[in-house]
Order: C-alpha cells, then sequence, then structure tokens
C-alpha cells in the first residue's frame, strides 16, 4: 500500500494521541472524525491540567497575584486567537461557547437592530444548521424574508447567482469557509466582494468552523465582517470558540447576555457596560478552556500551517482515488478545491448501517445529516457517511476505511 511522507515528524505527532493506540472493539482504532471534533494532543491536555493544578482562580476580578496572573494568560489566549485570524485588534476577538453561539450572538446583538421587516438575509445552500436557524428566527420576529445561494451537483456555489439576489434589502450574507459535509472550500473573498459590489452596506458572516482545522484564515483579506469558528475543531477543547467582528460594528451592538463581569457600573436605575470585548462576555468565562485552545494554536503552529494543509491534501487525494474505485460507493462533493472531508453513500445500504459497521471494525466515522438537512435534500440523499482526515491520519488509515466499506458491501450485496 502506498505510504505518504508527512513534512513533519508523523510518528512523534502520533505519540500525542494515546486515543490512537488504544484498542476499539478488539482493533486497532483509526478516528477518521476530525470534522466532528478533532482529538487533543498531550500538549494541550496537559496545558489545562497545569493551569487547573496550579494556577486555577478567576480573572479580571482579583488584586491577588494568583488573580492578576490567571488574567494575563487568559487574555494572552486571546491575543494567540487575534493572530491567528489576523484581527487588526483585541477588541475584535469575543470569547463564546463555540461558532454555535457565536452565530448566534450576531443574529441577535447585530440583527434584531439591523435587520427590519421586508429585509433579506442572504445563505448558501451548504450551511449547517448553526447558520441557518439563527437567521430563521431572526427573520420569523422580524419579517425577513431567506434568500439561498444555489449549488451545483459537484457542491461549488454558483457564483453568477450572486448578481441576481443580492439586492438593496439584503443585509446579511451567511457562508460557511468550508462545507462540513461535502469539504468544498468556497471563494471566500470572491463571493464577499461580489456581494459587496451589489450592496456595500451588507454584512458578511463567516462560519469558520471547518475551516480553521485545515487552513489560516485572515479575516482582513476576507473582507469578514464576522468570523466565528470553535476550538474543538482544531485540537482544542469543547465549549470555547472566538467570534470576530469588526470593531466598528460590534461597538454598535447592545450586549447580549447580562450579568456580572461585563459591567462599569449597576444601579436600579440603570446599568452602564464596559467596553470591548468585555460587553459580550457575561458572567465567568470558560478560563481553562481559552488556554487550551490558545496551547492547541500553538500546537498548529509549530507543526506548520502550510505543512498540515499540504499533507491533509495528500490524504485527500488518495483516499478519493481508493474510495472511488470502489463498485457501489458515491461521492457527495466532488468540487476540486477541498478540505480533507469525504462523504458517500452506498448502493443498497444506509449511512446508519454503514457507520455502525464501520464503527465495529475499529473505523469511527460520522453517519447521519450532519446538521445539514437541507444540503442533504437539494443533493438528493437522506445521509451520508462522512470520513474527515486531520495530520495525524495516515494512509493505514485510508486502506483500514476501505477494507471495511468492502466488507459492509460484501454483507449487503455478497
Amino acid at each position: 500500500m502506498t505510504t505518504l511522507t508527512a513534512p513533519f515528524d508523523l510518528q512523534k505527532v502520533r505519540e500525542d494521541f494515546p486515543l490512537l493506540t488504544t484498542p476499539f472493539h478488539g482493533k486497532p482504532l483509526h478516528y477518521l472524525d476530525s470534522a466532528v471534533s478533532g482529538q487533543m494532543p498531550k500538549p494541550v491536555v496537559e496545558r489545562m491540567a497545569h493551569y487547573a493544578q496550579f494556577e486555577h482562580t478567576n480573572v479580571h476580578r482579583g488584586v491577588s497575584t494568583l488573580s492578576q496572573e490567571a488574567t494575563d494568560r487568559y487574555e494572552e489566549a486571546r491575543e494567540k486567537v487575534r493572530r491567528f485570524l489576523n484581527a487588526g485588534s483585541l477588541k475584535e476577538i469575543i470569547w463564546t461557547r463555540g461558532t454555535t453561539e457565536s452565530l448566534n450572538l450576531v443574529a441577535q446583538a447585530w440583527g434584531r437592530v439591523n435587520v427590519l421587516g421586508g429585509d433579506e438575509i442572504l445563505l448558501s445552500a451548504m450551511e449547517h444548521h448553526a447558520n441557518i436557524v439563527p437567521w430563521q428566527l431572526l427573520a420569523q420576529e422580524k419579517g425577513a424574508t431567506i434568500k439561498v445561494l444555489p449549488i451545483t451537483d459537484q457542491g461549488e456555489i454558483l457564483l453568477d447567482a450572486i448578481e441576481e439576489l443580492v439586492t438593496e434589502r439584503t443585509k446579511v450574507l451567511g457562508l460557511t469557509h468550508v462545507s462540513n459535509v461535502l469539504g468544498t472550500v468556497n471563494p471566500v473573498k470572491d463571493i464577499i466582494a461580489r456581494a459587496k459590489a451589489k450592496n456595500p452596506n451588507l454584512v458578511a458572516v463567516i462560519d469558520g468552523a471547518q475551516a480553521v482545522p485545515h487552513l489560516r484564515p485572515d479575516v482582513q483579506d476576507l473582507g469578514a465582517d464576522f468570523y466565528a469558528f470553535s476550538g474543538h475543531k482544531l485540537s482544542g477543547p469543547t465549549g470555547i470558540g472566538a467570534l470576530y467582528g469588526k470593531q466598528a460594528l460590534l461597538e454598535a451592538m447592545p450586549p447580549w447576555h447580562g450579568g456580572g463581569n461585563m459591567i462599569l457600573s449597576v444601579a436600579w436605575e440603570k446599568t452602564t457596560f464596559i467596553g470591548l470585548p468585555g460587553k459580550f462576555e457575561a458572567g465567568t468565562p470558560p478560563i481553562a478552556a481559552a488556554i487550551g485552545l490558545g496551547a492547541a494554536l500553538d500546537y498548529m503552529e509549530a507543526l506548520g500551517w502550510e505543512k498540515v494543509q499540504a499533507y491533509e491534501h495528500a490524504l485527500l487525494e488518495y483516499a478519493t482515488e481508493r474510495l472511488s474505485a470502489l463498485p457501489g460507493l458515491r461521492i457527495i462533493g466532488t468540487a476540486p478545491g477541498k478540505a480533507s472531508v469525504i462523504s458517500f453513500v452506498l448502493e443498497g445500504v444506509h449511512p446508519h448501517d454503514a457507520g455502525s459497521i464501520l464503527d465495529h471494525e475499529g473505523i469511527v466515522v460520522r453517519a447521519g445529516h450532519h446538521c445539514a438537512q437541507p444540503l442533504m435534500k437539494r443533493m438528493n440523499v437522506p445521509a451520508t457517511t462522512r470520513a474527515s482526515f486531520a495530520y495525524f491520519n495516515t494512509t493505514d488509515d485510508v486502506d483500514a476505511l476501505v477494507d471495511a466499506v468492502k466488507k459492509t458491501l460484501e454483507i449487503f450485496h455478497g
């Protein structure tokens, strides 16, 4: 079988993930589900444990040395996110619980003020529910209309439709950077530029959850007004994410949650809020998780984003070639520009059955609609089986997947 040479020490990297050598149903484990949640390497786990054991206290609230040092570590993590996204200011980085909360924050704190009856919200046909449902709730409340950017059978946005669908009433362009189902890497910069050429006043809200494990976004270069992502997608912990927003937009937005830590003063008559980013961060923050996300960014930076992207692309090409050769297997999403995600269907086999058989063979994948039911309907499938590859995967993982798929087809077709 083919062996790919990684542009980093792959064996050393794999040693950072003890799960990868843990038996699973009595077989070797092949973790091919990083699109749902990336695994945390030992340095991230150890950094969070160190905080819990030796640095733990609250932040922004104490004069003690311990509290001040915890605050420094917490804000250093915010600075790492700022650098990662190339945001212009720390004030533009808001901590959230993840992409979903970030998108809801924008829909509620910006949308409720700026979207009016008769306005339009433009989303792509490949959006995750997290970038659909908040806008639906807002549209229902305000009397706005949702429009949908169509896609091709291969899973690419029809760019010419932007000219037709963007109007003077378009207030929001909601777009995933990378499809969690198709793997398509959307030309976000071009799409935003086309949309704003038609209506300079719309805001571009980008779901970056599936992009950040594979590439380093530059929000200024993209022209994004808001960019959301989750820590657990890029080898960090769950329960932490970030929202980038242009400073002028964030300053004009009212707070979304209310409570401690985001106020300047409280009286029965009136509450005065602190400035950015704190006015959107009510309550005790996810301190350990933020520090863990910062450690994950350090880990990825040390590997090298270009090296990660190149290796994952090579894995994707190898897996695509091997899976495409299997009779009865059809890949859903064949755009030329893809991240390392492959969704497929097997003739005469429900994806849930395929996922269960693969599970017993030690292959961890995802089966279902992947929180993208409108996309499933567009692609004329009820669900897919999805394999997603990360920088710690190998061609052995791909070969094990192919063998398990062959076994699945044999079970159903003899």
